[in-house]
């Protein structure tokens, strides 16, 4: 392994490696699953990755080169990476020699830009609702479009079942069924309990933008990688 100039927490250091998130990896050294030179790991211990270090009896190869992806994720693909039950996974489409994983979450039912990467860090900042990162959507809906549903989402929408109201949200009437909205936190289904709660109920769910990163001109199913000047300007949103 090739040496750190400054240790680090091993937690930060598996989530280097693309093993998993720093909280996993938390729980991971919890369970007693890590070793550092044949030793159980401890939680907040630093290394420096001249180390041997194990996660569930496999030897890390030190950290990955940091990569991101936009991927179209297609209607009815679940966003998990492994489930018995599930017709179809990520896993089943995206085929990269690096394992990644997925930063945020689209339901089965909808579809659209889904960042994958094997950066923990990263996933641990878009992952955490209280960064505040805007996330666009193109939304179809079974009712005409009214006014009072559009201020309803500028200022927020009591949630009753999650007892929650959501932040403010820049939204705008495309068509009479039709309406982009830009929302700044991930509640569980937040746009349609959103449309619910107006009496509408949404036909199609497209997310075409996450912070800095467009969707564009993917088509369902495809991916790609995000170049330098993207990702970086993905990290300096999310600081």
């Amino acid at each position: 392994m090739n040496k750190m100039n400054e240790p680090i927490r091993i937690n930060k250091y598996i989530a280097s490696c693309g093993i998993c998130s720093r909280r996993d990896a938390d729980k991971l050294i919890d369970e007693g699953k890590v070793f550092v030179n044949g030793q159980l790991a401890s939680s907040g211990q630093k290394v420096d990755g001249s180390e041997t270090i194990s996660v569930n009896g496999k030897v890390l190869s030190g950290p990955d080169k940091k990569v991101v992806l936009a991927f179209y994720k297609p209607v009815g693909i679940t966003c998990t990476e492994r489930d018995p039950h599930a017709e179809a996974v990520i896993n089943d489409i995206v085929k990269y020699p690096v394992r990644v994983t997925y930063a945020g979450r689209l339901d089965k039912e909808s579809e659209g830009l889904l960042l994958l990467t094997n950066d923990g860090e990263l996933i641990d900042k878009m992952m955490r609702g209280a960064n505040a990162h805007e996330k666009e959507y193109i939304v179809r809906v079974d009712k005409k479009i009214s006014e009072d549903m559009l201020t309803r989402f500028e200022k927020g929408v009591f949630l009753k079942e999650l007892d929650v109201t959501t932040r403010p949200a820049k939204v705008k009437k495309l068509s009479d069924y039709t309406f982009e909205i830009i929302i700044s936190q991930g509640l569980n289904r937040q746009i349609r309990r959103m449309c619910q709660a107006c009496n509408c109920k949404v036909l199609s769910l497209k997310r075409v933008r996450v912070v800095n990163v467009l969707l564009d001109k993917l088509k369902p199913g495809q991916f790609r990688e995000l170049d330098e000047a993207e990702i970086c300007s993905l990290r300096e949103a999310l600081n």
